[in-house]
């Protein structure tokens, strides 16, 4: 919805927050992911909920509520809350701000003194969090510090022991260092988007005397908003990939009318300058493992020429795919979509056309198209739509890219094959098939959150349920990493499966689409077969939940062998296989190298 989208009106959201809830509602209710957030508020915080609940539900996410009365934040945390139990949250956020800060450096103290309340302000909060963790194991968000809205000493507040200013940099670093030892500790940076917003907009102390709340009633929707980023980032809602133009996107000018040596990149002007640094910013997605790709409309020889430029800090080798041709961009826009294998609301189109935007916009509204203006705002446009917020990092985001190219070289070997499984074996195909583990968790926690196409169930997990199930005797779980001759493709295909007596409910069965059509479900089928046995499991039940994205899997357990046992009117259907010994090893292209399964109570 581009009313919640950057650059967003305050005003207009915070009146008008009814009628969008209703419009968002309609358009998710029966496609929603349903979390529980449970709001500690150490000011109001009624209206952050409403406005972090459009945020939510226009990323996918509907969010159920509990929040603590004014000011609880401390004792609902820490001491027994029947109520909080009850809810039993997914996500705790709490809302605190300098406002909470009980005592402050004096003139008069000593540096010891200062020490002191520092570390009894921090104290307090780790107190919370560790309370937290432990009653409910479940996802934090905590504020940190906003600067103040005023300096009593002025410049020093900045340097002096007893500076305001010098004591909330130091509780944010205290804060910054329990989030880098913890997992599911994620902190709402309101130091930096208070700085963003401007401090004198930020800071109300009307509100605070007459609402109790700790900044304008007109940044709240920007609170809220950022908040959302990091919830939608948990919950796979990150795009994966950007198109981009390139005459006047990553260099200024039209290189077929002017000539390589006539286009602005480079130090020698402040536009050349300000194209590569769009370039720099957009390299570092790409260390992200954001998925580069072009769609220009350019004959390709020519456009090639700008990215060899000297100036140039993007190469081709940079991107994934390029279309560089005559066709309407949604058209290209499409291919790269269905060679890439992943989903249209996984993709950001940046082009500086608003005729091309407009077009890929109505043809493709999957996609995202972000608003551009001048080059010199192109970084501040893409950056604040928060379309790839970091909030888990792996060594298989960082080589995304080169998994990518790697496919593409497994496409150009297809064509050297007469027959497709001798291509498949060519491919030296190498898995680990091994249960789940702590130590690869965060990868696991991602991918059950973002795969769509190859996911017969659907089911979205936090790291809490993932833990939860590995400490589980009667869940059986397998993840399956793959390595070819082109490259590690990493960690690509998750099963959960519950105990009930003899029978095992895949609960969850997922595969990324980088690898299908490589055989990978087979040699998965064959690992949860095995550990079935090893468990004294006689029939596997499995369950497809059709959505508008896993069309593709609606006929995989037919495919497998399983006989249909139940369909229903939405098209949810239940198989089952009976596991009497005739079954045969389905995988015949795909080394296992490793493969753990045994007794799950040995595991």
């Amino acid at each position: 919805m581009k009313e919640l989208e950057y650059p967003i009106d305050s005003a207009y959201i915070l009146s008008k927050k009814k009628s969008i809830r209703r419009r968002l509602l309609q358009e998710i209710e029966e496609k929603a992911i349903h979390i529980k957030v449970a709001l500690l508020g150490g000011s109001t915080t009624s209206e952050i909920k409403d406005c972090l609940e459009l945020f939510l539900l226009n990323e996918g996410i509907k969010p159920d509520f509990y929040e603590s009365a004014y000011g609880r934040f401390y004792e609902e945390a820490l001491f027994d809350n029947h109520a909080l139990d009850t809810f039993n949250p997914d996500i705790v956020y709490i809302h605190t701000s300098n406002r909470n800060i009980c005592e402050w450096p004096k003139i008069s103290d000593s540096i010891e003194d200062v020490e002191l309340k520092l570390q009894e302000t921090y104290d307090k909060f780790e107190q919370i969090w560790d309370s937290i963790f432990l009653k409910y194991n479940c996802i934090i968000i905590q504020n940190n510090m906003e600067m103040p809205f005023y300096r009593l000493m002025g410049n020093i507040e900045a340097s002096d022991y007893r500076g305001k200013i010098n004591f909330i940099t130091k509780v944010n670093m205290r804060f910054n260092d329990y989030a880098n030892r913890h997992e599911n500790f994620y902190i709402n940076d309101i130091n930096y988007i208070s700085a963003y917003y401007g401090l004198e907009k930020w800071e109300d102390p009307f509100a605070w005397y007459m609402f109790k709340y700790c900044l304008s009633v007109e940044a709240i929707p920007v609170l809220s908003r950022n908040i959302s980023l990091i919830i939608k980032s948990l919950y796979g809602k990150n795009k994966k990939a950007m198109v981009l133009d390139l005459d006047n996107t990553l260099w200024g000018g039209v290189i077929a009318e002017e000539g390589k040596d006539n286009i602005e990149i480079g130090q020698e002007t402040s536009v050349g300058q300000a194209y590569c640094e769009f370039q720099t910013f957009i390299k570092k997605h790409k260390d992200l493992g954001i998925l580069l790709n072009i769609s220009s409309k350019n004959d390709e020889n020519i456009a090639m020429e700008g990215l060899k430029l000297k100036d140039s800090v993007l190469t081709k080798e940079d991107f994934i795919i390029v279309k560089t041709n005559w066709e309407p961009k949604s058209i290209n826009i499409t291919e790269i979509i269905r060679e890439l294998g992943i989903m249209p609301d996984s993709v950001v189109f940046i082009d500086d056309n608003p005729a091309e935007r407009e077009l890929v916009a109505g043809q493709i509204p999957q996609v995202c198209v972000p608003e551009l203006s001048r080059v010199e705002n192109y970084i501040k446009e893409i950056s604040e739509n928060g379309y790839f917020e970091v909030t888990r990092f792996s060594d298989d985001d960082q080589k995304r890219t080169a998994m990518y190219q790697a496919n593409e070289k497994r496409k150009q070997a297809v064509s050297k094959y007469k027959e497709y499984q001798d291509y498949l074996k060519s491919l030296k195909m190498v898995a680990t098939i091994l249960p789940f583990s702590k130590a690869e968790i965060s990868r696991i926690v991602q991918l059950a959150n973002k795969s769509n196409q190859f996911n017969l169930t659907t089911r979205r997990y936090t790291q809490k349920e993932i833990e939860e199930i590995i400490d589980n005797p009667n869940y059986i779980t397998l993840y399956g990493r793959l390595k070819d001759k082109f490259g590690d493709n990493g960690i690509v295909s998750l099963v959960i499966g519950r105990m009930d007596d003899s029978v095992l409910h895949i609960e969850l069965w997922l595969m990324s689409c980088r690898v299908l059509k490589r055989d990978m479900e087979k040699a998965m089928l064959d690992a949860v077969i095995a550990s079935s046995t090893e468990n004294n499991i006689n029939e596997i039940r499995g369950y497809y939940y059709p959505t508008e994205k896993n069309h593709m899997v609606e006929k995989f357990y037919e495919a497998c062998g399983f006989s249909k046992i139940a369909e229903d009117e939405a098209g949810n259907t239940k198989w089952k296989l009976c596991l009497d010994g005739s079954c045969r090893l389905m995988n015949q292209v795909i080394e296992v190298e490793k493969r753990v399964y045994g007794k799950r109570d040995n595991l």
